[in-house]
């Protein structure tokens, strides 16, 4: 469903990565692997549209990204590596900002209970300033729970969490790909998800 063909990327006067080329079905999951500065977030920041290749093209379910019309847009849900989290807003309202940002309106009780999910019971109208960076974390992971979207590009989704936390993502993870769904990852710990396929992609 998700091609990637002949991506090449370029920073500046620097070739982060070329040729690059992968298929992701349904259930499938993808990690994304290679050093500090190899280019994985940038992969992924161009799966989302943030960026474009130098070169190549991204098909999805059979057509060009371009061709869609903002469908492909629609389909996914990008969490990046920093949490995004708006240090004056509760978590509450973090996250149905940022559902709403993506076009998703969340009520509050679908917000509450996406946090309960997440370990947050008692946090929901607390300002992002105060909570930890894992609580951060979670509360951004949290629209995973409400965005309803096929593909799921994650940077280090699993960065500052603890044992807990790392084992309710991957349970989460699991259960999408079980429904028929996608995920592209980065992530520097081991992580054991079952899939109906996994690709590791690896970047020099």
């Amino acid at each position: 469903m998700l091609h990637g063909v002949n991506l090449t990327c370029v920073r500046g006067d620097r070739r982060l990565f070329k040729e690059v080329n992968f298929t992701l079905e349904a259930g499938g999951l993808m990690q994304v692997n290679g050093p500090n500065g190899s280019g994985k977030t940038s992969l992924l920041r161009i799966l989302c549209g943030l960026t474009s290749p130098a070169l190549g093209k991204i098909t999805w379910r059979g057509e060009t990204v371009r061709a869609l019309d903002g469908q492909y847009y629609r389909d996914l849900t990008y969490i990046g590596h920093l949490t995004g989290t708006k240090d004056d807003l509760t978590a509450l309202e973090n996250l149905r900002i940022s559902s709403a940002l993506s076009g998703v309106q969340v009520t509050e009780k679908q917000a509450r209970d996406a946090l309960a999910y997440m370990g947050l019971v008692g946090r929901e109208l607390l300002p992002a300033k105060v909570l930890s960076q894992g609580q951060r974390r979670r509360v951004a992971l949290a629209r995973l729970l409400v965005c309803n979207t096929t593909l799921w590009i994650l940077d280090e989704p699993l960065a500052a969490l603890d044992v807990a936390a790392v084992k309710l993502i991957q349970d989460l993870l699991e259960q999408h790909l079980q429904e028929g769904g996608m995920v592209v990852m980065t992530t520097h710990q081991d992580i054991d998800i079952a899939a109906v396929s996994t690709v590791q992609l690896q970047l020099a």
